[in-house]
């Protein structure tokens, strides 16, 4: 009898197309991933992977019992949704993915509230930009993402996912205290045309939204410092370094030389929850959803 295990190994292989994207997708060493291919080797009698360079690719035995391995996958987890969804209780493990500002802002709370509610459900999360946390809930990596579009620029959700809104998050551009704007009440993005940003890397949605938005405001960009996280920005922001674009959504304090400005085109982020469509009837996916619109209801866009 093939072992279950060994075809998640197997499926996670096809999906990533390599032994070390499987074993980060698994979150499993690469040795660990090379023991279940061998085990399963044995158990079907022929070669699954054949040596491609420095890497691996699939045999025709192994692409042939990849794709049973997906179908096999999908029906177990939809028997593990139907068996939930019979006993009527939110149980066992989910697992979420989340964009830094929500894991601040929006899960602490909705983990607490779960965890009083459901005890007998164990959630696990992982710190994830969207476009990332999105594509592991497709492979089955995680149970549900939290993600973001704007309101300017919307961002592709797999068919394979249900979406549901949670919030508007608006945002702010973050000045030094001395600049020439500091005193404005409210600012448009085209009032930026002579400054220098701090950005998000090159590639992610936030970026790319940054470039577009301002060229459309018909301000050519000039992207001084890439940053990840918010409080890093604000510190070069402090610094006199450039203005960045600041969300409200899990903000912490702000750094005393940094003065913030609402933008009068009401620049906002679109926050919502995805999860795969087959998995809908989980009633540990329903109790997250319930508590996450429950405590984002509370939080001020």
């Amino acid at each position: 009898m093939l072992n279950l295990e060994r075809l998640r190994t197997l499926d996670a292989l096809a999906r990533h197309g390599s032994v070390s994207g499987a074993a980060d997708g698994l979150h499993v060493t690469t040795s660990a991933v090379s023991q279940q291919m061998a085990k399963l080797e044995r158990e079907v009698g022929q070669p699954l992977l054949a040596r491609n360079g420095r890497g691996v690719r699939l045999t025709d035995a192994g692409r042939l019992l990849a794709d049973h391995a997906a179908r096999i996958i999908s029906q177990v987890e939809q028997a593990q949704a139907d068996v939930e969804a019979q006993r009527g209780r939110a149980v066992g493990e989910l697992r979420i993915g989340a964009f830094p500002t929500a894991m601040r802002g929006l899960l602490p709370g909705t983990l607490s509230a779960l965890r009083t509610c459901h005890p007998d459900l164990r959630v696990r999360v992982r710190e994830q930009e969207p476009e990332e946390s999105m594509a592991a809930v497709v492979r089955g990596d995680l149970d549900m993402a939290l993600a973001i579009d704007w309101h300017n620029k919307r961002m592709p959700v797999p068919a394979e996912l249900t979406r549901t809104h949670l919030l508007d998050d608006s945002v702010d551009i973050a000045v030094p205290a001395d600049h020439r704007l500091a005193g404005r009440e409210r600012i448009s993005l085209a009032d930026f045309a002579e400054d220098e940003w701090i950005s998000w890397n090159e590639g992610q949605f936030c970026h790319e939204w940054l470039v577009f938005s301002l060229r459309g405001a018909g301000v050519e960009p000039r992207i001084a410092h890439i940053a990840e996280e918010h409080h890093t920005q604000l510190s070069f922001v402090e610094a006199g370094l450039g203005v960045c674009v600041t969300p409200r959504l899990g903000r912490g304090p702000v750094p005393h030389g940094v003065r913030l400005l609402p933008v009068c085109d009401s620049v906002r982020r679109h926050v919502y929850a995805v999860w795969r469509a087959d998995a809908d009837r989980r009633p540990s996916i329903r109790a997250a959803v319930d508590t996450l619109r429950q405590v984002a209801s509370g939080i001020g866009g």
